[in-house]
């Protein structure tokens, strides 16, 4: 009820109040297939932040959507979502320090079969092309998980029993299973609760094999302007307009 789309239906803003921002994918998830989102805007004065997961309502299906994800959603049965706090992803400076040596320890997060390029998973603490080359929070990935820019994402994996396992992944580190047992034979749609703090998202898009035609037409315009800012000065559909902002 308080959340308004882009002309993309790739960002969500909750407009008003702390609650009512529940959002799903528009499409169930494909196994190993992670869901990810990039917080755009925080807003003062709420507790609480992001919650994210899976259901296995198909949203159309609900006659009213729920207020909240927790408990409401949850509630209803069929549903594991989680709030993300400030303490995921904290990480010593130890750590820290040797992930910048070993940029996370690869160029892929690896979770049980699935392996997804690591460098659009992991958040930056400013926008901009080179940021990771003069920013020390994103060579360090110590980036607050509820921090703007700080992505997060929620994929499942199936199991030799036929359920899955939901993981959680903040700026590219894997959670772990975060619930077990959920039903892989059925479909299972993201969940994306706006709540409170956390003001809007956007999604971003992932790619496990070569770039879509699609990226490449944005990294060609991209590689033609100045700043990402002039693409609105471009003769081009708002749509793509938007799209061609962002990586």
């Amino acid at each position: 009820a308080n959340v308004c789309m882009d002309p993309s239906c790739t960002q969500a803003t909750r407009v008003e109040s702390f609650a009512n921002g529940l959002c799903f994918s528009h499409r169930p998830l494909e196994p190993g297939q992670i869901f990810l989102v990039e917080i755009e805007e925080k807003e003062l004065g709420w507790c609480g932040h992001l919650r994210v997961g899976l259901t296995a309502h198909d949203p159309r299906s609900l006659g009213v959507v729920p207020e909240y994800s927790l408990p409401d959603l949850v509630n209803m049965g069929d549903s594991w979502v989680f709030a993300i706090t400030r303490s995921h992803n904290r990480v010593t400076e130890e750590r820290a320090a040797a992930r910048v040596r070993g940029f996370l320890s690869g160029p892929y997060l690896i979770i049980e079969q699935v392996r997804i390029p690591r460098d659009k998973l992991v958040g930056r603490s400013r926008p901009g092309r080179y940021s990771h080359i003069l920013d020390d929070l994103y060579k360090s990935n110590v980036l607050p998980a509820t921090a703007r820019k700080s992505r997060i994402g929620v994929l499942f994996t199936l199991q030799p029993d036929g359920t899955a396992d939901m993981h959680i992944v903040i700026n590219g580190e894997d959670m772990g299973p975060s619930a077990r047992g959920l039903p892989g034979a059925r479909p299972l749609y993201a969940v994306i609760d706006i709540f409170a703090s956390t003001k809007s998202v956007r999604i971003i898009q992932v790619e496990y094999g070569f770039p879509s035609l699609q990226t490449l037409c944005r990294m060609a315009i991209q590689k033609h302007i100045i700043h990402r800012l002039a693409i609105d000065g471009l003769n081009l559909p708002p749509v793509l307009k938007n799209f061609c902002k962002y990586e």
